[in-house]
């Protein structure tokens, strides 16, 4: 099923593709979590931010978090949780997956076929994260540190496998300029 899907991208990348994917992701950071975010933090009075973009958290600050961000704050984090954080992982997975198809398609350096599907771990360990998040938000004041602990191990896998993702772009684009370069100069 992996190698279909890896395929299935191979396939399916393509410039219009590329532009698409982005279309579709700018809005996201730009605009609805800036004014998500925003919002929950005059609901809260303060600014405290979203738990998913904290790196390295222990379960006492996610939990303070969770009880700072007050009743009004919580509910509007949860269900952004629940509605543009569903899809905006899966935007960000697909263009990620067409960016390193592009790079790495068709290309004799490739040290794997299945580097496009690299992008699908960052979006699992999103999905687990949205859900404890979503848990601790809606279950305060019974909070759980076994769910925050979770929590907090999820935020950091998300961002290793992202910056996992980020050097495989890197590396790719560092080797089309070498490849590129050598073809010119042979």
């Amino acid at each position: 099923m992996l190698t279909t899907f890896s395929a299935f991208l191979y396939r399916i990348a393509s410039w219009k593709r590329l532009l698409l994917g982005v279309v579709l992701y700018i809005p996201f950071p730009v605009y609805i979590f800036k004014q998500l975010e925003a919002e929950m933090n005059a609901l809260a009075g303060k600014p405290l931010g979203p738990i998913d973009l904290v790196i390295g958290y222990d379960p006492a600050r996610v939990m303070q978090m969770v009880a700072d961000y007050g009743p009004e704050a919580r509910g509007l984090y949860a269900q952004g949780e629940l509605t543009y954080d569903l899809a905006y992982p899966l935007i960000y997975t697909f263009l990620l997956g067409v960016i390193l198809s592009l790079i790495f398609r068709n290309r004799a350096y490739a040290p794997f076929r299945l580097v496009n599907l690299v992008p699908i771990a960052v979006w699992a360990f999103d999905l687990l994260e949205n859900a404890c998040i979503v848990y601790l938000l809606k279950s305060y004041p019974e909070t759980s540190t076994t769910v925050a602990s979770l929590c907090s191990v999820l935020t950091n896998l998300k961002w290793a496998a992202f910056a996992v993702v980020s050097g495989l772009i890197a590396y790719g684009f560092v080797r089309l300029a070498v490849g590129g370069r050598q073809t010119q100069l042979g």
